[in-house]
């Protein structure tokens, strides 16, 4: 009888109707994800919708098969280590991780668990993997190269803004990309001779005098970079900028949709889609090491003509036609 058991097995192991030892982990066990945040949970809510359903496209049911468990920073940056440490004490099987910041505190609250950053700029740089091509450690997902179009979002100011010598740039004093995004800022400002006004900002407080300083200045205007206090708090400052008439790039999409004017960039919904082939792969037993960090191929230019109409900015028809979408 043993060695028909063991026959019977050894067939049924051989079927293509086998199930792998992902599938049977999935249904034994509810796989764990936790969400790092930098941002505030209404914030957050609309981006990560498009992680949860890159993993329903893939399979994953939210109660029966994954369950979530959220860390939100509320535009803290300084709180996300604890959080992060928070989530590796609850055993999750994998921390989804948004911007650098979020990554970094992910990274140094565990070298073990996985870790799938979003819209992590400069990875490399930041010390998050050792390639692009070949991550190693813990970490790897999708970036965002934010710094890398802080020369392309200056040109199109100016190009919005005909004759614009002083642009204000509006950043905070915790953000670890802060002073990347300057240096490349400072050197394509310099070729295109314009001056740069830099604010770094430490609370949502200052956001006010931030915009009377750069008005008096002589700032014609504005770049708003991708922050995570900023994005928190992305309403109040589309009304600011609304206020003081002030022409304003935006490096994330979610700000034009606010009643932005202008923003250029990689989509971040589409990199939370992205996000969740990550999570997928890793929770049926891929290594992060062995999974290539993801750069984005697609950008796009986005302007808001009511936003323009109410400070009187009048746009190009040559920039207009060149925009991907254009908010009547």
């Amino acid at each position: 009888m043993r060695r028909r058991d063991a026959l019977i097995l050894a067939v049924a192991a051989a079927l293509p109707w086998a199930p792998s030892s992902a599938e049977a982990q999935r249904a034994g066990k509810m796989a764990r994800v936790g969400r790092l945040s930098p941002i505030s949970r209404a914030t957050d809510e609309r981006v990560f919708e498009q992680f949860r359903q890159g993993l329903r496209d893939r399979g994953w049911v939210e109660g029966e098969t994954v369950a979530f468990e959220y860390r939100f920073a509320e535009g803290q940056l300084d709180r996300l280590p604890a959080l992060a440490s928070e989530l590796v004490r609850l055993k999750v099987d994998v921390i989804l991780a948004g911007s650098v910041a979020g990554a970094l505190a992910a990274k140094g609250a565990t070298g073990t668990v996985p870790i799938v950053m979003v819209a992590a700029s400069d990875p490399v740089t930041s010390g998050l993997v050792a390639s692009f091509a070949r991550p190693g450690g813990n970490v790897t997902g999708v970036t965002a190269l934010y710094e890398a179009l802080s020369a392309k979002r200056l040109e199109l100011v100016k190009e919005a803004v005909p004759g614009v010598t002083r642009v204000g740039v509006l950043t905070t004093t915790l953000n670890p990309i802060g002073g990347r995004l300057h240096r490349e800022l400072e050197e394509a400002a310099r070729a295109m001779g314009v001056q740069l006004h830099v604010l770094q900002i430490r609370d949502p407080g200052e956001f006010e005098q931030a915009f009377v300083t750069m008005t008096r200045g002589g700032a014609g205007a504005l770049l708003i970079g991708p922050d995570p206090m900023l994005n928190t708090h992305r309403t109040r400052l589309v009304e600011l900028a609304a206020k003081h008439r002030m022409p304003t790039m935006y490096g994330l999409r979610e700000f034009v949709e606010a009643g932005g004017l202008m923003f250029f960039g990689a989509s971040l919904a589409h990199m939370y889609v992205h996000a969740a082939t990550y999570v997928d792969k890793i929770l049926k037993g891929a290594r992060p090491a062995d999974l290539p960090v993801e750069q984005p191929t697609k950008f796009e230019l986005v302007i808001n003509l009511q936003a323009a109409r109410a400070i009187g900015l009048s746009i190009s028809p040559a920039l207009l036609l060149r925009a991907n979408e254009v908010i009547n």
